[in-house]
């Protein structure tokens, strides 16, 4: 088992066998180069017909324009004995564009494969450096923070990316603010349920005062109420739950995204919200799994070296496709527990993460558009659909232990969910 010096965070077992259990860390840098929005959808029709009347809210930084587009149907409880879907929730820490195209090109990929995503926004990234000194962090000096703040070019571009984001139906969450992690005193792991309200009301007051700190009026603005749209997030490292919760329960968060080393199993719910998170997956070649993450590929592969030799890339790419696909398979073939794939807007090692995952998505889509139940969501969407569930239903799947197939078929397992809690073969 092996730990990182710089970002690591944990490790962890699994049915004897050892995994590197971490939690990327945001690191995206202003770099050089022209910024690439991928437009800004101005000219979204919803529907196809006229765009809503939007209303201003706060100095119109956001507005309230209605309904989210590209939602999927209502969900609706399954049947007795009724198959479950397979869920897959691609998600995104940090989601800031720094002018390396990732934001815009996993936009299009999604709209391609007709796949919903959640964008956990780092709150920083609205805020200007020249302001930095609006930001005051928990146990760390004002304007301090453990990731860069961008240029104005790029704080542009990344509003461009989280407006187009919400219009193509996909959810916007939070990742914090400065992304202190480690055993110090200023991380978050030990900040108190107090501290993370603080937190959390600046991330929000950051993407709610954009114009005001930025001074811009020539950009349209965000095209929903941050307060509705904000029910969960991710914390820095996946550090800081136990204390997050409470608050998360207090403000009405409907999930949490934090737990680090998560199974393949159905969710549960801690503290009255849903406990969604990261999973250990087979880890092709290896006799331990990984945690379905890009920067857990990475600490795997090169030892927490974001440029190794380049020969390593071709093996290193597929391996961490496969990795994902691996762990689709086994869900979808067995237990149908939801997948999360967590990812960040950086170019390690090449870019090879970034091409794992596109195929990652384009291999689980090929195999929705061949007739499998397979649904590619958001965390909000997916939450949505539990909560449309009978308890009995979700008492009854979450007996299905890693890679378990339901006793004599779906149809028998959940037939009778309601008169017992369920067999496992």
């Amino acid at each position: 088992m092996r730990t990182l010096s710089r970002r690591g965070m944990l490790g962890l077992g699994v049915a004897g066998a050892a995994a590197v259990g971490l939690a990327g860390c945001d690191s995206l840098q202003s770099s050089d180069g022209s910024s690439r929005s991928g437009g800004s959808g101005n000219d979204h029709r919803p529907n196809g017909g006229t765009k809503p009347a939007a209303r201003p809210l706060g100095d119109g930084s956001t507005s309230f324009t209605g309904k989210q587009p590209h939602q999927p149907a209502e969900p609706v409880p399954l049947e007795p004995g009724q198959e479950p879907p397979q869920f897959v929730v691609f998600s995104w820490d940090g989601a800031g564009e720094v002018g390396n195209g990732l934001f815009p090109r996993f936009l299009d990929l999604a709209k391609e494969h007709k796949a919903h995503m959640t964008f956990f926004l780092s709150g920083l990234y609205l805020l200007p450096e020249s302001k930095k000194r609006l930001y005051d962090p928990p146990n760390n000096p004002r304007g301090a923070s453990d990731i860069g703040y961008l240029t104005d070019d790029h704080v542009k571009a990344t509003l461009a990316g989280v407006r187009r984001a919400w219009l193509e139906g996909h959810e916007i969450g939070t990742h914090f603010n400065g992304h202190f992690c480690g055993d110090g005193y200023g991380s978050v792991a030990h900040w108190t349920p107090k501290q993370w309200r603080s937190e959390i009301e600046q991330a929000k007051s950051f993407v709610k005062e954009w114009r005001t700190n930025t001074g811009w009026t020539d950009l349209p603005s965000l095209p929903f109420d941050y307060d509705k749209e904000l029910v969960g997030g991710r914390t820095p490292c996946l550090l800081g739950q136990d204390n997050l919760l409470p608050t998360a329960r207090d403000l009405g968060w409907r999930y949490d995204a934090s737990s680090p080393g998560g199974r393949q199993v159905w969710p549960q719910k801690r503290l009255g919200i849903w406990d969604l998170p990261l999973q250990q997956i087979p880890f092709p070649g290896r006799s331990f799994e990984v945690l379905s993450m890009d920067y857990n590929m990475l600490a795997n592969q090169s030892v927490n070296s974001t440029k190794a030799p380049a020969y390593n890339y071709p093996g290193w790419r597929e391996q961490s496709a496969q990795a994902y696909i691996s762990g689709f398979k086994r869900a979808y073939e067995t237990n149908r527990a939801p997948l999360f794939i967590g990812n960040h807007f950086e170019q390690w090692n090449g870019g090879i993460y970034m091409d794992a995952v596109e195929e990652a998505v384009k291999h689980i889509a090929r195999e929705r558009d061949k007739g499998a139940d397979v649904r590619l969501v958001s965390f909000r969407q997916f939450v949505d659909w539990l909560d449309v569930q009978r308890p009995e239903v979700l008492a009854g799947l979450r007996t299905l232990d890693v890679g378990q197939r339901p006793a004599g078929g779906w149809r028998k397992f959940l037939k009778d969910a309601g008169k017992s809690s369920g067999r496992a073969a």
